[in-house]
């Protein structure tokens, strides 16, 4: 859904009831916080933030939204407090002054964080606007929203006090990869020939896992492009030969799964940028249609949002340590330089090394965790790529879903074959831990 449908949902919700002093239920609609996370993914494409970065915008949003509802409802649901590393305890409401709309405050909240980790002022302004009037237009108390605005302020103000701590500012200013010329060595690829994104990642500070060593997979194959009985031989050819007879399911899969934030589109000397949701972007998309399909209850909703941004966040911590400890060269480059110096993959290669994969750790990470809330054998269409112009695609489970972006990265051509499988691996790891260890509902 576009940000016009967006607010033409928010508009359909104003003028759904003519009776005033029906705010009590408005809020309750968990539709709407799932149209808030697509506000926030619209956000985070418009303004260009890379896939990793994004990850942390959801987390911290989702956190907030979610650690307000578990104030509001204190017998159901566990505060993330002494769960997650370095969060401590979460100011409690008062209500014995002013009642509290806990869903709308939660719905302000997440839109405070997902503005506040690192946007520019105002970018959510306007939805969060909308909300407020929206309480306004169905008849809640000036004292009730008041109370709401300042508890989701409070909430907040916590939550980012929270991220400021996971060393995040620091990498800001941490030195840049140095690019040198070594066999296997990863380097800069075409068109953009851009420097490496994020390459201190592993130095954030992660949510749920003990390190970030705890799931490290065996090394990447030994660089070999001269001997065609090697495995690194073989994995290179695989891949040419993947991307050079992509059947059209193959090349469907490849393009559903893509989710370039910012693909750099070159016609002789013009050069233009089209985007799409993040692959943590997708994922958000893919936890709301889940808690709609099941008919999840505004926290049930909440809730899922939070944890799958958990294992989403941790997930890419995890591989960017992997990425930056072996630096391992892209298909790309090592078919260009030592096989076929025109060849170009499907999709286009993303800045950081090959080993491991990333799109296939958060999905296998994301897929377990969501596998968790609403089970096994849940079957569901995925409609989250049709406002890029991308055919929805329906699968019987969230592991099936998980299998074929681990796939769909070979078939793009910019993965080993060997390094979605493993990375695959590493991503069910870290989704078990995620689902294990956080506990929500009591």
């Amino acid at each position: 859904m576009n940000r016009i449908a967006v607010f033409a949902f928010v508009a359909i919700l104003f003028s759904a009831c003519n009776t005033k002093h029906d705010y009590d239920n408005i809020f309750k609609d968990p539709s709407l916080y799932c149209n808030t996370v697509h506000e926030l993914n619209t956000v985070v494409m418009g303004n260009n933030f890379g896939p990793i970065v994004a990850s942390r915008n959801y987390l911290y949003a989702a956190v907030a939204g979610y650690e307000v509802i578990a104030a509001g409802y204190p017998d159901h649901w566990a505060s993330l407090s002494g769960q997650v590393h370095g969060l401590g305890p979460i100011p409690k409401p008062d209500t014995t002054t002013h009642k509290i709309d806990f869903e709308l405050a939660a719905l302000l909240a997440y839109c405070k964080l997902g503005e506040a980790v690192t946007f520019p002022e105002g970018s959510m302004r306007a939805y969060v606007d909308s909300l407020k009037k929206m309480a306004t237009d169905h008849g809640m108390p000036s004292d009730m929203l008041q109370a709401s605005v300042e508890y989701a302020d409070t909430v907040s103000a916590a939550i980012k006090a929270w991220s400021k701590k996971d060393h995040y500012a620091e990498t800001r200013g941490a030195p840049e990869y140095m690019v040198y010329d070594s066999p296997g060595r990863w380097k800069p690829t075409p068109p953009a020939y851009s420097p490496a994104m994020e390459p201190h990642w592993s130095e954030i500070r992660y949510v749920a896992m003990d390190s970030v060593r705890q799931f490290m997979p065996h090394p990447p194959y030994p660089f070999n492009v001269t001997d065609p009985k090697s495995l690194y031989y073989r994995e290179v050819k695989l891949s040419q030969n993947i991307v050079d007879s992509l059947t059209p399911e193959q090349t469907w899969i490849a393009d559903f799964w893509d989710d370039n934030p910012f693909k750099l589109n070159v016609s002789g000397h013009l050069m233009f940028g089209t985007k799409k949701f993040s692959p943590a972007g997708h994922w958000m998309g893919i936890t709301g249609i889940a808690a709609q399909k099941a008919g999840a209850d505004f926290p049930t909703t909440v809730a899922a949002y939070a944890k799958t941004s958990i294992a989403l966040f941790d997930a890419f911590i995890q591989c960017w340590n992997i990425k930056f400890t072996y630096n391992t060269l892209r298909p790309e480059t090592a078919i260009n330089q030592y096989f076929d110096a025109n060849w170009r993959p499907h999709l286009q290669t993303p800045p950081f090394p090959e080993y491991t994969c990333g799109h296939c750790t958060i999905s296998a990470s994301a897929a377990e965790t969501l596998t968790s809330i609403f089970g096994d054998n849940f079957a569901y269409t995925d409609t989250t790529e049709l406002e890029f112009g991308i055919k929805s695609r329906s699968f019987t489970s969230f592991r099936q879903a998980a299998d074929e972006t681990a796939k769909s990265r070979f078939y793009g051509g910019i993965h080993y074959k060997y390094s979605c499988e493993v990375s695959h691996e590493m991503g069910n790891q870290i989704g078990d831990l995620v689902a294990d260890r956080i506990k929500m509902k009591k």
